[in-house]
């Protein structure tokens, strides 16, 4: 199948199409900076209907598109993730109005942080939204609102937790911080941390797509619809997040980080306490009804995998 992927030149976008590719599928990536790679790219500028949209037709639609929230949560920040998520989303909605036909299948990314600090919650795809921190629901909510109307066959909202890789900002800031003996808890250790191997987070997104596995194979008749969790089925609280990266990077016992500390740490490192000091206890219902089978069910074997 056809894929045109915005936000394909990001550390989940290049993972994905090249996985794709990988398959056999065609892969089209919209980026403001087209270079020389691997996929064919198409220019756009993210915010206005251009001759790119001709991509669009009768093709599956990944976005992607949205900067990394790992800053500080100002005002200015805030309206920063916000309009890098809305403004392409919506040219993409407007591009996909303009067809004779609605696109196959729309895969609008978004995050479990539209369910803001849940504390002890169990959620699922049925769990209601939070109001609030802008940085986190409030952007989300904006994020999918901007698709809610998008002219597909089929729609799938994919709510993704943590995706753990190598070399990504969030896996990095992880192990530096256990390599260089802040490995303890943060905070309490007690807030949840939901988390999916980047493995099967390409798998979601396939199932999502429908797309075969290989060029011999047929297509996923029993795709989703609608909002789907991307996460791994066993959260983890904070203290086993790290306990579980000491044993693998071989490190011995850690002091606890105090929130003060973490508050304090956040403004010279520029980013936001939120993201290690509150958390959600999210499990994939839908997935694990479906009997999707994920590689890397539990965090110790998923960063032996990584790190090991």
């Amino acid at each position: 199948m056809k894929v045109v992927v915005a936000g394909g030149s990001g550390a989940l976008g290049r993972r994905l199409c090249a996985d794709l590719a990988a398959r056999g599928h065609e892969v089209v990536i919209l980026t403001r900076t087209p270079r020389p790679g691997p996929h064919r790219q198409v220019a756009w500028d993210g915010a206005t209907v251009g001759a790119w949209a001709g991509e669009l037709a009768g093709s599956a639609v990944v976005n992607l598109a949205g900067e990394l929230v790992d800053r500080r949560p100002t005002a200015a920040n805030v309206e920063l993730l916000t309009r890098s998520r809305v403004a392409p989303t919506r040219a993409l909605a407007d591009a996909a109005g303009r067809l004779d036909r609605p696109v196959p299948v729309w895969i609008q990314a978004s995050t479990l942080a539209i369910y803001g600090d849940a504390g002890e919650r169990l959620l699922t795809e049925e769990s209601p939204e939070a109001d609030g921190p802008p940085q986190m629901a409030g952007v989300a909510r904006a994020w999918e609102a901007a698709a809610v109307d998008v002219p597909a066959r089929r729609r799938v909202v994919l709510r993704t937790s943590i995706v753990l890789d190598r070399d990504t900002p969030a896996l990095n800031r992880l192990t530096g911080l256990v390599r260089f003996g802040l490995g303890g808890r943060v905070g309490t250790g007690r807030q949840w941390f939901s988390w999916i191997h980047v493995d099967d987070w390409l798998h979601v997104v396939r199932h999502s797509l429908g797309a075969p596995a290989g060029p011999d194979s047929t297509p996923d008749a029993a795709a989703p619809d609608g909002v789907l969790l991307a996460t791994a089925p066993n959260p983890v609280r904070n203290s086993e997040l790290m306990a579980a990266l000491r044993q693998v990077l071989r490190r011995p016992a850690a002091p606890p980080t105090p929130a003060a500390a973490v508050k304090l740490g956040a403004v010279f490192l520029r980013t936001d306490p939120a993201l290690a000091l509150t958390g959600r206890r999210a499990v994939p219902a839908r997935l694990t009804d479906a009997g999707f089978p994920f590689r890397h069910p539990h965090l110790a074997g998923a960063l032996a995998d990584l790190l090991g």
